[in-house]
């Protein structure tokens, strides 16, 4: 084992670095991945409400089968800490909702679907 110094942003670290053997090698790089933390809702039928822009969503407003109305809020998404409302862009019934509060999103992640 060999023990080194790190300097991350002007803070200095100790870090110890095993070297490991072929065999442990071949066996990390064959162990099975992750799963997934949460897989994505299927999106239900109907208009896609999509993420404007990288985020998280702060505040789910909605829940299946609400009825909403045009200019609606439907979710708060905190982007570069600001919250920024994502509305309804037309009347209609919610089909499903994809995302959860604190879910990190990207630009163009459905969030829910409008019939």
């Amino acid at each position: 084992m060999k023990t080194y110094k790190v300097n991350v942003n002007g803070t200095e670290y100790a870090i110890s670095i095993e070297l490991m053997s072929e065999q442990e090698a071949a066996a990390a790089k064959s162990a099975p991945a992750a799963a997934p933390a949460q897989a994505p809702a299927a999106a239900g039928a109907g208009e896609e409400v999509k993420a404007p822009m990288q985020g998280t969503i702060l505040s789910v407003k909605v829940k299946n089968g609400d009825a909403v109305s045009k200019g609606q809020v439907l979710f708060i998404l905190e982007a570069m800490k600001m919250e920024n409302e994502i509305m309804a862009a037309n009347d209609g019934v919610i089909t499903s909702v994809c995302v959860q509060e604190g879910a990190a999103v990207s630009n163009g992640t459905v969030l829910c679907t409008i019939q």
